[in-house]
């Protein structure tokens, strides 16, 4: 599959991110669409018995970060992207011979109101030295800086080649790593293409100043189990997915 060059590799590496264009069929993003309206009603009803309309980093009718969800759900369409033909060609190409399914989650921006997330380094979540792994965005409708789309600063300009500190806004809750004022270079990719980036590339992502929702699905994956500090039990998933160079059947 031709999805990813190697070009895009060297990409990669080099300036910490790269962009597949047409990556993934209408028939797997359909799908997510359907589970990404399950998860923004079942969270809907946890703001209600919770009493609250801020969980986390996820803001009622603004923002929505839901994670971790895929085998809970009644049907296989989320199982269906993440252990797909084309992420195993993408991450693979990418990690390397083992390849194991970290974090998945919903990020949703809501129309007119869908607020801005700060500049941080996914590594800087866990805060810890590990392993740098891959994360996929991948957004379900066309996104540009009107609909509130990510921004990602390559390696090269923020000359950062490793995990540094993050602190925590105290009104977003966001974790915040960059301070500077370089803008970063905005993502404007359509419906079926997707952005890969390395969990040390600083990345951020506008509010949504458009009629419509922005929903978007991001998928990472890590070469190595990762766990928490100074602990053996696991940060994120640890589910298999390429390990010595061969698929694993996915459960």
């Amino acid at each position: 599959m031709n999805i990813i060059t190697n070009s895009d590799i060297e990409k990669y590496h080099k300036e910490g991110y790269c962009i597949l264009k047409n990556a993934i069929p209408e028939k797997i993003l359909a799908g997510l669409d359907q589970n990404c309206k399950i998860c923004i009603d079942d969270i809907h009803q946890l703001m209600d018995e919770s009493k609250t309309d801020t969980l986390g980093i996820s803001h009622r009718n603004k923002r929505y970060f839901i994670a971790n969800k895929y085998k809970k759900m009644n049907n296989n369409h989320s199982k269906n992207f993440l252990f797909s033909d084309e992420m195993a060609t993408i991450t693979s190409k990418l990690l390397g011979k083992n390849v194991y399914l970290f974090h998945e989650q919903f990020v949703v921006k809501s129309a007119e109101q869908g607020m801005n997330f700060s500049w941080h380094q996914d590594s800087g979540y866990i805060g810890h030295p590990h392993t740098t792994y891959l994360t996929c965005w991948i957004p379900l409708v066309n996104v540009n800086e009107e609909n509130g789309t990510v921004f990602v600063l390559p390696i090269p300009e923020s000359g950062i080649r490793e995990i540094v500190p993050h602190t925590q806004d105290a009104t977003t809750n966001d974790k915040v790593g960059y301070h500077g004022k370089k803008p970063g270079i905005p993502v404007i990719i359509n419906r079926g293409d997707l952005v890969c980036f390395s969990s040390i590339t600083f990345h951020r992502s506008s509010a949504n100043r458009s009629s419509e929702m922005r929903p978007a699905y991001i998928a990472q994956y890590s070469p190595e189990v990762i766990k928490k500090k100074d602990s053996n039990e696991c940060w994120g998933l640890k589910d298999p997915f390429i390990i010595d160079g061969k698929r694993r059947a996915i459960i």
